[in-house]
C-alpha cells in the first residue's frame, strides 16, 4: 500500500489544482484473494498478510463452505501458491476442480476483469498509511459492488478478414 505525497499546486492563472505526485512511501503489502461466481457476478474476497499456499487454501475453504454440496470449477492463473506438487487438499475436496489458464493469458479469467474494476474504481490514487485502511477501502467497494453485481458479458468486435498484401510497399498502407 502506498501513502502518496499530495498537495495543491497554484497555477499561473490563479487556479489551484489538487493532485498526486509520483513520490510515495511504502507501508508494506497485503494479499487479496477473490472468487467470482460467473452466473451471478457475486464476489467473495479474503484478505491475508502473506501470499502462501496456506492462505490460499484457507480462502478456498471459505469458498467451499459457502457452496456446500456444489461442484466448483475454479479458474486459476499459474501463481505458485495455486499449483502444489502433490495436492492433498484437492484429494480431500473431490467436488472442487482446478483449471489453469495458459501462461500470459490472464484475460481469459473473468475475475481479472473484476480486479481491473476494483483497481480503477477503488484503488487508483488511494493513499493509505496502514494495511487496515486498504482492506477497509476494498471491503467498502465489495459491499457496494455486490448490490448491483451481474454476470460479465464477453463481447468481441467484428473483425473483417483482409487479403494478404501482394507487394512489400503495400504493407505500409
Amino acid at each position: 500500500m502506498l501513502e502518496r505525497a499530495q498537495g495543491w499546486l497554484r497555477l499561473p492563472n490563479g487556479k489551484a489544482l489538487n493532485g498526486f505526485s509520483h513520490c510515495y512511501k511504502r507501508h508494506g503489502t497485503t494479499t487479496l484473494f477473490a472468487a467470482l461466481e460467473v452466473a451471478t457476478g457475486q464476489v467473495q474476497v479474503g484478505h491475508y498478510p502473506r501470499r502462501r499456499r496456506r492462505q490460499f487454501l484457507d480462502f478456498m475453504n471459505g469458498v467451499v463452505a459457502s457452496h456446500p454440496g456444489t461442484a466448483l470449477h475454479v479458474i486459476l492463473d499459474n501463481l505458485n501458491t495455486h499449483k502444489p506438487k502433490h495436492d492433498r487438499w484437492l484429494t480431500q475436496h473431490p467436488q472442487v476442480h482446478f483449471h489453469y489458464t495458459p501462461t500470459y493469458s490472464s484475460w481469459l479469467n473473468m475475475v481479472e476483469s473484476w480486479f481491473s474494476i476494483l483497481g480503477r474504481q477503488a484503488l487508483r490514487n488511494l493513499s493509505c498509511s496502514q494495511a487496515r485502511q486498504l482492506r477497509e477501502a476494498i471491503d467498502r467497494f465489495v459491499k457496494a459492488y455486490q448490490e448491483t453485481a451481474a454476470p460479465f458479458e464477453w463481447t468481441k468486435e467484428v473483425v473483417y478478414a483482409s487479403a494478404p498484401k501482394k507487394r512489400y510497399s503495400d504493407l505500409c498502407k
